[in-house]
């Protein structure tokens, strides 16, 4: 996949950001020195974690060269680099009291894997903290799925999205092996949309990106536009204009 585009992830910055607000509230350690931010993005949540914990450490990472950069740009504070995390954990330096991760590891395959190192480089009792989009059975991914895979678009579109995420039971199970204590919510954020377009304009930054990519400018906007016809029945305008975008998410947190 090519590199994200902070620019566009950020139209939606209150609203990607509040997930990173609820997750740190839940984390039970009052001064933690050293914390890593896996999947930062541009820093927003990677700032959540240094007003909740000024005096510590933090390390933002993320795979995206753009994303790292306005990281940098913008939080010149803390440290950000380039990381992969199918393959780059041998690569930090030291353990970490906090090991925390807000809408990241959906992109990231074998959950079993990579929640084994995440909670790998934990110091003993410190604590692994993640948010996870559940949107996969939402109304908008299957009308990304059902245009992408239609007769229109299937021959320019040669793939169907993977969905890395495992179901809530496996987490459990998994959690349960990998950590001393744990606990596991979900939350349905109702986010505030200016119009029906305003869903096609959020996931032009992550849901919608692997199928635009490989599409030529014109087709862009034809795919959006199809997309778009598709979605509308799903999320009808409000009284006042406005349009309720429902965003599961599953969090967690566990004990080393």
């Amino acid at each position: 996949m090519s590199d994200w585009n902070s620019a566009q992830y950020l139209k939606f910055k209150n609203e990607r950001t509040q997930p990173s607000v609820d997750l740190v509230k839940r984390i039970a350690i009052e001064h933690p020195k050293r914390i890593i931010d896996i999947g930062c993005g541009p820093g927003n949540s990677t700032a959540v974690l240094k007003q909740y914990y000024p005096d510590a450490y933090i390390l933002g990472v993320d795979f995206s060269p753009n994303m790292i950069e306005k990281a940098k740009s913008d939080y010149p504070d803390m440290d950000f680099m380039l990381f992969d995390a199918e393959k780059d954990f041998h690569k930090l330096n030291g353990k970490f009291d906090i090991v925390f991760s807000n809408a990241c590891i959906q992109w990231i395959p074998n959950h079993k894997k990579l929640l084994s190192e995440m909670m790998g480089i934990l110091n003993p009792g410190g604590v692994l903290a993640v948010q996870i989009p559940f949107q996969f059975d939402q109304p908008v991914h299957k009308a990304i799925a059902s245009i992408a895979a239609n007769d229109k678009w299937k021959s320019l579109i040669p793939f169907e999205k993977v969905f890395n995420i495992l179901r809530e039971n496996e987490y459990f199970d998994l959690l349960s092996e990998i950590s001393s204590d744990f606990s596991m919510w979900k939350t349905v954020y109702f986010h505030r949309m200016p119009s029906q377009f305003g869903i096609i304009e959020w996931y032009r930054a992550t849901g919608l990106k692997p199928y635009l990519e490989i599409l030529s400018d014109d087709k862009k906007a034809e795919f959006e536009n199809d997309v778009f016809e598709e979605i509308k029945q799903y999320y009808p305008v409000q009284q006042n204009g406005e349009v309720i975008f429902r965003f599961p998410r599953l969090f967690f947190t566990a004990e080393k």
